[in-house]
């Protein structure tokens, strides 16, 4: 959506709650202040890693994976032998691409994940008619997304000032990140001034990131451009390029699916 209005013209900026998250339990864990972690965090919007955890400018990421390496494992839902080769944290959704077998056979077994926060989003919404509910509904906790609303005053905040503040943002690469086109939308660590974002500087990508993160990032740019011209090539082509797709007949397939649909709508 971001690289979508930005293509257009719009002045665009996007923000996911992954990375004050991180933030949080990091700061918990090391017993400071949220606000004195800066959390290094690198990718495209939900598909990120944390490589390197800032606290006074000393980056304390091994220590946090070599004291509570399990914890955070578990808590992206990943095996913890694979976080320390690794050497970096993914977001917790990576798992739809590290163990993507296990993720699917929950979703045959049980309820996919789209199915349950349609129905949350219901009932809050029929919650939301009552003008006397003025507390937050227990039955927000399970839609996800915490501290989100924190995250967006803080950045409309440091984009009103401009403040300079850093804050983990969805904004163009232009060369920030080696290996991604300049257009590219990526997500990391930017200052925030009143005219935008201005990326942190960052080392070059791993190859096992890099890879993954081309591939995604040439899907979201078909997607971006089918979404807008409508054209069913473009559409399949980024369905070829998806990590999780790329062949022909599941491509084919889903596309169908998809644009019948939207007919049916």
């Amino acid at each position: 959506m971001t690289r979508a209005l930005l293509d257009a013209g719009h002045r665009a900026v996007g923000l996911c709650n992954v990375a004050i998250g991180f933030q949080r339990s990091f700061a918990a864990m090391l017993g400071v202040e949220p606000a004195d972690v800066l959390v290094d965090q690198v990718g495209l919007n939900h598909l990120t890693w944390v490589r390197a955890v800032r606290v006074g400018g000393r980056d304390v990421l091994p220590e946090l994976l070599a004291e509570h390496g399990e914890t955070l494992a578990n808590h992206v839902g990943l095996p913890p032998r694979l976080v320390e080769e690794l050497g970096v944290l993914p977001s917790y959704y990576l798992r739809y691409f590290y163990v993507h077998d296990e993720v699917l056979a929950e979703q045959l077994d049980g309820e996919p994940r789209a199915v349950a926060v349609a129905q949350i989003e219901r009932e809050l919404l029929e919650l939301y008619r009552d003008p006397r509910v003025t507390d937050k509904p227990p039955l927000l906790d399970q839609r996800g997304g915490a501290f989100y609303s924190e995250a967006a005053i803080g950045l409309v905040a440091a984009l009103a000032t401009g403040s300079g503040e850093v804050h983990v943002v969805d904004t163009r690469n232009g060369s920030t990140l080696a290996g991604l086109q300049a257009d590219d939308a990526v997500e990391l660590p930017a200052r925030i001034g009143r005219d935008g974002p201005d990326p942190l500087p960052q080392e070059p990508l791993a190859p096992e990131l890099l890879g993954l993160v081309q591939h995604v990032a040439a899907y979201e740019r078909l997607t971006a451009k089918a979404a807008v011209t409508g054209d069913a090539d473009a559409a399949r082509k980024a369905l070829l390029a998806h990590p999780l797709i790329g062949q022909d007949a599941q491509a084919e397939a889903l596309l169908d699916a998809l644009l019948a649909e939207e007919v049916v709508r």
